[in-house]
């Protein structure tokens, strides 16, 4: 149903395309691991750009923190048309900037662990966070968040600020799921093993974990399958904690000031076509928010399952964010 709605939208602004010399400007805010050169963003503009006969422009900015950012300085005076690459744990945030509009989406062939009925927020992926190991350096890795915290400090890990960054986020949030209010002494417990909390995931994998310098870093369950599949190499793998995992979703959303609503609708129902999908299980190491069927690459048969999807309702992690991170800059300087 949804790929057949897009001929329609798109027929709302090609007359206007006619009309003048300039093709219509798609203005999406995005981050750097979608927009990179290997990540879908290119892929993505190729294939939507030769359906709308439009221009499809990134403007990229360092995380989804950012964007809310960027979106909350510009206001309604914004450029952006779009915003991709928000979550879970920061979507409730923007919903209340008063910024974003309704997608008037259909969500019918939705693909998620948990029910999707959000009216502002269309999801393009979804995935687990996870601690991604090296098996030369760490033959046996902890088998629980217990086991985690409680190794001795000679095994450093390597995670993320939940201020600049949603896995940061969201290992805050795995925390509080587990531990409630138990999570500041567990915090204090792990404080000894971590060797570095850098300000987005890219810092940490590619410049210390790719390099050796610690066995173990927060990334998301489906890292190995990028290693498998291009790399060709078993060597990293995602540790199954026996508490589950906590779930992210990766969503985008209309801005309510657009000029370009009808264009901005187009491409959040092409989100949802296998065109757009099936550049997220290896561009973006992500589940696809639809069913692949076949397309989905092998390597994901490979990866752990979690038992438990661990889940905070956006509205609750709005409401208690600000505490969570005090509690945490509070227990890792004690």
């Amino acid at each position: 149903m949804i790929s057949r709605l897009i001929p329609a939208m798109f027929a709302v602004f090609l007359p206007a395309l006619a009309a003048g010399n300039e093709s219509p400007v798609l203005n999406v805010y995005t981050h750097p691991s979608f927009a990179a050169e290997w990540g879908p963003g290119p892929a993505v503009k190729e294939a939507f750009e030769a359906e709308c006969q439009c221009t499809l422009n990134y403007t990229v900015l360092d995380s989804g923190g950012d964007i809310l950012q960027r979106l909350r300085l510009e206001g309604s005076s914004t450029p952006a048309d779009v915003v991709l690459g928000l979550d879970t744990g920061t979507m409730e945030t923007a919903r209340q900037t008063g910024l974003l509009g309704r997608h008037e989406q259909s969500l019918e062939n939705l693909a998620l662990p948990v029910t999707w009925n959000d009216d502002v927020f269309v999801p393009y992926d979804w995935g687990y966070f996870a601690f991604v190991y090296d098996t030369e350096q760490l033959p046996e890795p902890p088998a629980s968040l217990e086991a985690l915290i409680n190794a001795p400090d000679d095994l450093k890990i390597i995670i993320q600020d939940p201020r600049t960054s949603t896995p940061g986020l969201g290992l805050l949030l795995w925390m509080h799921s587990v531990y409630g209010d138990q999570a500041a002494e567990k915090w204090q417990q792990l404080s000894g093993k971590i060797l570095a909390t850098t300000q987005s995931w890219s810092d940490g994998y590619f410049s210390l974990f790719m390099n050796g310098e610690a066995p173990m870093i927060l990334s998301y369950s489906t890292s190995p399958a990028y290693h498998m599949a291009i790399d060709k190499t078993d060597r990293y793998q995602a540790a199954q904690f026996e508490e589950g995992h906590y779930l992210q979703v990766e969503v985008a959303a209309l801005v309510d000031s657009s000029g370009n609503k009808d264009l901005a609708r187009a491409f959040l129902d092409f989100m949802l076509t296998p065109d757009f999908q099936r550049h997220i299980p290896l561009k973006n190491v992500m589940y696809p928010a639809i069913e692949l069927g076949d397309e989905l690459p092998e390597v994901f048969s490979k990866l752990i399952e979690p038992t438990k999807a661990l889940y905070i309702d956006p509205a609750e992690v709005a409401s208690d964010r600000r505490q969570l991170v005090n509690d945490w800059l509070n227990a890792l300087t004690q």
